[in-house]
């Protein structure tokens, strides 16, 4: 018996997610979809509590609490995989879209009529988008109008630069004018625009290598610095309290105490690797914003970004470490 997932949500959700499977280019149905995250989700949940429980000794509650936030984790990813497909369709029509439009414009120079200009200008290499192309062609053979037909186009893609082309189209079919030469000037502006768009990240270049410094470099090493003084002061004053089981002596000043540290070097250093973890995260997506303009794509930057921020951790606690033990070992009695 097959379940069927999508009764287990609202009308309104159903039609988002199928929507964003549409734009995304996706053939997979949104019962698959839906299937997958609720599955994947109680998956991570049983996994996630499962290894808290038994190998970490946690409480059951923070266990389910850590599973709650692995399904919702789980449910993130594959939403945000979803909006790197659509960011990536968009990425590419709109890098081809130029070309594309200047063809058809050379079709109708020749006096070919406007749809099958636009469907001989739908070459191979120009991928999904001349698939498209030839099903809005297949539609306007089956009694759709030229403006549904070129408006539907338009919604398979979340590009502004083709929503408002096929506009202006529409706009000319309706009310006259001289289509090749807005077609031109459209190919024209277009690359212009485009131009623009790499001038602009250009000049942000040395923002976007100030950022993955800070994040990528600057603080890792100096959350390894941190821990490895933790680290080093927490085993001197154990030492010292060791020597001294009866209490250290206060100097004649009886304000003045020694204590042990209040933090201790296992919980700072996993303090430490969720700020990297998080600052990594967040300099990804401020970096793809800065340099493409799309925060979307920042998803590619993420696992290279978390990693190299875990290797400075890691690389720069044993320099430091082998440093330390140098000077307590070498300079000793």
């Amino acid at each position: 018996m097959q379940i069927t997932f999508e009764r287990l949500v609202s009308r309104g959700a159903v039609r988002f997610l199928s929507r964003e499977l549409d734009l995304a280019g996706m053939k997979m149905g949104v019962n698959t979809l839906l299937e997958l995250i609720i599955l994947g989700g109680f998956a991570s949940l049983i996994v996630v509590s499962f290894i808290l429980l038994l190998y970490l000794k946690m409480n059951a509650g923070i266990a389910a609490i850590f599973g709650i936030g692995a399904a919702i984790a789980f449910a993130f990813a594959i939403y945000a995989i979803l909006e790197f497909l659509i960011d990536k369709r968009k990425t590419f029509v709109e890098s081809i879209f130029p070309d594309y439009i200047q063809l058809t414009a050379a079709n109708l120079r020749s006096g070919i009529a406007l749809d099958k200009a636009m469907l001989m200008a739908a070459r191979p290499e120009f991928g999904s988008f001349s698939e498209e192309v030839k099903l809005m062609n297949k539609q306007l053979y089956a009694g759709e109008t030229m403006q549904n037909a070129l408006a539907l186009l338009a919604s398979r893609y979340r590009s502004l630069q083709l929503q408002h082309t096929m506009r202006m189209i529409n706009e000319s079919i309706q009310y006259g004018g001289g289509m090749t030469d807005l077609l031109n000037q459209i190919a024209k502006d277009l690359r212009n625009q485009n131009t623009i768009q790499k001038e602009i990240s250009g000049q942000l270049f040395m923002y976007t290598i100030f950022i993955a410094f800070a994040a990528l470099i600057g603080a890792p090493a100096l959350y390894a610095l941190t821990s490895r003084m933790i680290t080093v002061t927490y085993s001197v004053f154990q030492g010292i309290f060791a020597a001294n089981p009866n209490g250290l002596p206060s100097l004649g000043l009886s304000f003045f105490t020694l204590n042990k540290p209040k933090i201790d070097p296992q919980q700072y250093q996993q303090f430490a690797l969720i700020a990297i973890f998080l600052i990594s995260g967040l300099a990804s997506f401020i970096v793809s914003t800065i340099s493409s303009g799309s925060i979307v794509k920042g998803i590619r930057y993420l696992p290279v970004f978390i990693v190299i921020g875990y290797g400075v951790f890691w690389l720069t606690s044993l320099i430091i470490g082998a440093y330390f033990n140098t000077i307590s070992f070498g300079g000793g009695p």
